[in-house]
C-alpha cells in the first residue's frame, strides 16, 4: 500500500465512524426527509425505524462494525448512541 491509499484509508475509517451520524444530521436538517422520518416514527416507533436505518446505512455502504459505539452523536434524533463502522 502506498502513501496516498494510506492516507485515504485513514480517512475514510475516520469517516465511517461518524457516517450514520452524518445521515441522521441530513435527515434533522432537511424538512422534507423529517416530515417522512416523523410518519415512519409515528407508524413503526423509534425503536423499529432508527436501527433499520443504521442497518442500512451499513448495507449501502459495505461496512463492518466495530466494537465501539458513538456515544455522543450529535444528530439529536439518535436516542443514546449508534454503532461505529
Amino acid at each position: 500500500m502506498n502513501d496516498i491509499e494510506k492516507l485515504v484509508d485513514e480517512v475514510i475509517n475516520q469517516k465511517n465512524k461518524t457516517i450514520t451520524d452524518e445521515v441522521f444530521l441530513l435527515i434533522q436538517n432537511n424538512r422534507n426527509f423529517m416530515q417522512k422520518y416523523l410518519k415512519l416514527i409515528q407508524k413503526h416507533g423509534v425503536n423499529t425505524v432508527n436501527p433499520n436505518i443504521g442497518k442500512m446505512v451499513k448495507a449501502k455502504y459495505g461496512l463492518t462494525n466495530k466494537k465501539e459505539r458513538n456515544k455522543k452523536p450529535q444528530s439529536t434524533l439518535i436516542v443514546t448512541s449508534h454503532q461505529e463502522f
